[in-house]
């Protein structure tokens, strides 16, 4: 299969059986605090298992704290999901660069990630699942 290319001339790609993308929803509840500050807190999040990658967590936005979260200018693309926005931790007037991430216009095998966001676990206190 030859790969696709966006309208912007990127490539694309389809997941399969030599890069698999799988989505689940999590069964428990999903905590992600910073600074002592709650940033998400869901029972509705998604569970993106990208080839050999750990595994990430999707929040709803709705699930999101976004008043702590500030969209930069950072940006990066994926051929399996698309082009990648990128949030920093906005507290007491001080920055933490790219600590969430979210593809807003996600690619069709993906789309169920649309408006949510994801949140790097070397830049927050802790990600915590809980019964």
């Amino acid at each position: 299969m030859s790969d696709l290319v966006s309208a912007s001339g990127k490539p694309v790609k389809i997941p399969g059986p030599a890069h698999p993308i799988t989505l689940t929803h999590h069964p428990a509840r999903v905590v992600v605090r910073a600074a002592g500050q709650t940033l998400a807190d869901s029972r509705n999040v998604l569970i993106l298992q990208e080839a050999t990658y750990p595994p990430v967590f999707y929040f709803p936005r709705e699930d999101v704290n976004r008043a702590l979260l500030q969209k930069n200018e950072h940006v990066s693309y994926c051929p399996y999901k698309g082009d990648c926005s990128y949030f920093s931790l906005v507290l007491n007037g001080e920055q933490e660069a790219n600590v969430a991430w979210s593809y807003e216009m996600p690619y069709n095998a993906v789309v169920a990630i649309k408006d949510h966001l994801a949140f790097y676990p070397d830049k927050v206190t802790e990600i915590r699942t809980e019964a």
